[in-house]
């Protein structure tokens, strides 16, 4: 029997802990070269664009691919998930929400990896959906004391301080400029769709971590050449995925400035296959582009959770 998951199941079902175990068992699993993974292919008309993401990880036993259709009316995500020894349909899953919290745990695991065990206060730039579940994300694996957070629009920017804070019961407090956001924070992350570098590298403090989450196309661009000149080491999710659309690095990339055997892979710093953070001092940069192998890590786990509890709805056709 293959299910269907609507939004409310996956409202449900998905906890961040369990984004957060399933994100980082991905990446372990395609470090040790269980899991393949292919980068985000996209078609493109005037009106709408098709993005498909694919991959397999053999020791679930999943092969599967997640699309989407980005238009002015909005964006609509899909996971296909296949048992990978039959080929059979296991389940078809709307991924608006799973798509947001496997997002925010990937940034949550290499905060978990490379930001510095004493890191108490974080800065952040974005006020919207994602930067919800980012700073979630930030709050389960650090300490956090105080959040500072800068956005364009002041009014949606008050309200995302007034709910964060009641959230997570830290407190989370509107910066008046990017400068205020980054001096003195120990985590610097961006969730934005900026077209142009948010904050100079100067205003780092050393022993920074940074988690880049919002420049997976190459028009987009949250660091500046700047920033990634302080960083050591800089951390993507998949080198192959990072050198087709990591805005923040192709221009680096094309100038020679920076090179892809300068990129580790976050699967390789969890399982000790290359260095992390080394020293206090280092600033440490996260590139997150997305990958397939985190939606099916996550999907596997909620389609298990669907079928115990009796949510989802059965489909006519795959099984």
């Amino acid at each position: 029997m293959s299910l269907f998951l609507g939004e409310t199941d996956v409202q449900q079902l998905l906890t961040l802990p369990l984004a957060l175990e399933a994100v980082e068992d991905a990446h372990r699993a395609l470090s040790l070269q269980q899991g393949c993974d292919v980068p985000r292919q996209r078609t493109r008309l005037p009106q709408t664009t098709l993005h498909i993401l694919q991959g397999a990880l053999p020791h679930l036993d999943v092969i599967g691919y997640k699309a989407y259709t980005s238009n002015r009316s909005g964006v609509r995500f899909l996971v296909h998930l296949y048992r990978a020894s039959t080929g059979r349909l296991l389940a078809v899953v709307e991924a608006d929400r799973l798509g947001m919290v496997r997002t925010a745990a990937a940034s949550g695991v290499a905060t978990r990896w490379l930001a510095r065990p004493d890191a108490r206060v974080a800065g952040v730039f974005g006020a919207g959906w994602q930067a919800e579940g980012h700073l979630e994300a930030l709050a389960a694996v650090r300490s956090l004391q105080r959040v500072k957070v800068h956005a364009r629009h002041a009014g949606r920017l008050a309200a995302f301080c007034v709910k964060m804070s009641e959230r997570l019961g830290i407190e989370v407090v509107p910066a008046a400029s990017p400068e205020e956001v980054v001096r003195g924070s120990d985590i610097v992350s961006t969730v934005t769709t900026s077209a142009t570098p948010l904050f100079a590298g100067e205003w780092l403090s050393p022993g920074t971590h940074i988690n880049a989450a919002g420049s997976n196309s190459l028009i987009r661009r949250e660091l500046g050449e700047d920033v990634l000149k302080r960083c050591s080491p800089i951390v993507v999710d998949s080198v192959e995925t990072a050198l087709r659309e990591a805005g923040d690095l192709l221009p680096l990339l094309e100038k020679g400035r920076l090179q892809a055997r300068d990129l580790r892979e976050l699967g390789d710093v969890i399982c000790g296959r290359q260095a992390g953070r080394s020293t206090t001092e280092e600033i440490t940069v996260f590139e997150s582009q997305g990958m397939a192998i985190q939606d099916l890590a996550v999907a596997v786990r909620l389609e298990s959770l669907a079928r115990q509890r009796g949510l989802g709805i059965e489909l006519p056709y795959g099984g």
